[in-house]
């Protein structure tokens, strides 16, 4: 992977993480049971987002 492609996936991944952290925080703020719903989906969606892309940096960092 080029060092453009790395640096892209590189802000997707800080912008992922910056979402898990503002879902977190704002769940834990909420009162309404259906946004705490979607607010967790999309915490565990996001954590899941979050590993394949380290794991796709991982990867591709040890095959060049």
């Amino acid at each position: 992977m080029g060092v453009h492609e790395t640096l892209e996936v590189s802000e997707v991944l800080m912008f992922k993480n910056l979402c898990l952290t503002k879902s977190t925080a704002m769940s834990a703020l909420v009162q309404d049971e259906e946004l705490k719903t979607i607010l967790s989906d999309d915490v565990n969606k996001t954590k899941t987002q979050i590993e394949r892309l380290q794991e796709f940096i991982t990867d591709r960092g040890s095959k060049s």
